[in-house]
């Protein structure tokens, strides 16, 4: 039993790789740069909310074999549109985010190109690396990545904690402001990922048995998530902390010029390891990025693939590789516009993302309390309340932002 458990793994580290990426690299090294350890509330908070509507799609998947998006057309076509035209609008300018911050290290890594050929060249590695090796490898992949970037982090924390010789300061703080609130509002949204992700879970947790001929139970599918998902939060931690003990208080201020940021996101880790350790430091970094921009990558035209057929049945046939070509093209487009602004970037994308998440939320809690999941495989009244709970944070939220705004 516990090998099948543990050969199913994969999923949830697909999830932790796309989510182990500008949430963590950027916001959560940010948020402990600019408030120290005073935003440690909103990002467990994020964390413990969000947490069953992401769990609700591996959930849904190995309950009923189908992904969530089988299960909002289940609920009423008109939803599984909403959720169509929300991912239509909001694919390209999330995978222009992650792709201009790896192409951002890139050019401070390697130099020799500029950040749109850097974003082009990305971009055409990732789609052959899918093409050549599908899911599999992408499954593969991802355990190696996670565990350089876990021991990289676990040791920069440490060396960091080790030469700090200032008192923590742990006071919450509550930010004021539009400028803070809204930096709030997008360090919530990716944290530690939008929720549409809850979508790509389903979806890769039924690639996993095709690949593996095996049939995953609730059981497991919700203990590989778990391994993702805490890994995910324990990372977040661990980036806050970094910020905090080496750029709170320092005078610096992060760059909006992705090359700038990628520099200043190095010495972060170059400054607690030595610079003996650059090389290392910035393949680790650049590995992580790469790995979402790969992930997103290959999720996104998958949704799009999927409910394409579920609106349009055979009208109109719009395949996995189609929505990969055009995402492409599209992230390229928008690069050429926004090449000098990646903190404009980044922020477009988390706020969108927190926006729309009661949506996915709302959707998910649905889907998974209602008939269309098995009553053995539907969360106990406990996660129940635990969801209503954070329906209430998502939605209260962004009220919060609107009227602030």
């Amino acid at each position: 039993m516990k090998k099948s458990i543990f050969k199913s793994l994969g999923p949830g580290l697909l999830f932790a790789g796309a989510a182990v990426g500008v949430s963590h690299l950027v916001q959560s090294t940010r948020a402990g740069a600019d408030f120290g350890f005073g935003l440690l509330w909103a990002l467990l908070i994020a964390g413990i909310f969000k947490y069953p509507f992401f769990q609700f799609g591996p959930r849904y998947a190995a309950a009923t074999g189908e992904t969530l998006l089988d299960g909002y057309k289940k609920l009423g076509k008109g939803f599984l549109a909403i959720s169509y035209g929300i991912s239509f609008i909001t694919m390209f300018v999330i995978q222009a985010a992650v792709t201009i911050v790896t192409a951002g290290l890139a050019v401070n890594l390697f130099g020799t190109f500029d950040m749109v050929t850097w974003s082009l060249i990305i971009t055409i590695v990732s789609i052959l690396i899918l093409l050549v090796g599908k899911y599999k490898l992408l499954d593969g992949l991802m355990k190696y990545v996670i565990l350089v970037l876990t021991v990289c982090t676990l040791i920069a924390v440490s060396i960091a904690l080790i030469k700090t010789k200032q008192a923590f300061d742990f006071t919450q703080i509550i930010p004021k402001g539009t400028i803070e609130i809204t930096f709030l509002i997008a360090f919530l949204g990716w944290m530690p990922a939008p929720l549409d992700i809850s979508i790509w879970q389903s979806i890769w947790s039924l690639e996993k048995e095709k690949t593996t001929f095996q049939k995953i139970t609730p059981k497991q599918a919700i203990f590989d998530f778990n391994v993702g998902y805490m890994g995910t939060i324990f990372l977040a931690v661990c980036f806050v902390v970094l910020g905090a003990l080496v750029m709170n208080n320092s005078g610096e201020i992060f760059s909006s010029k992705g090359g700038d940021f990628a520099g200043q996101l190095i010495s972060l880790y170059t400054e607690n390891l030595g610079g003996s350790a650059y090389v290392f430091i910035a393949i680790a970094a650049f590995t992580t990025m790469f790995s979402t921009t790969i992930t997103t990558l290959d999720a996104s035209p998958r949704a799009m693939s999927i409910a394409t057929r579920l609106l349009f049945s055979t009208r109109i046939k719009l395949k996995y590789w189609f929505w990969i070509v055009l995402l492409a093209t599209g992230t390229y487009i928008i690069l050429r516009y926004f090449k000098e602004d990646m903190g404009l970037m980044v922020k477009i994308a988390t706020i969108l993302s927190f926006l729309t998440a009661p949506f996915y939320a709302i959707l998910n809690y649905i889907l998974i309390t209602g008939k269309h999941t098995p009553k053995e495989h539907q969360p106990s009244i406990y996660f129940k309340i635990l969801s209503i709970c954070g329906i209430i944070f998502l939605v209260g939220f962004s009220v919060w932002f609107i009227l602030n705004f």
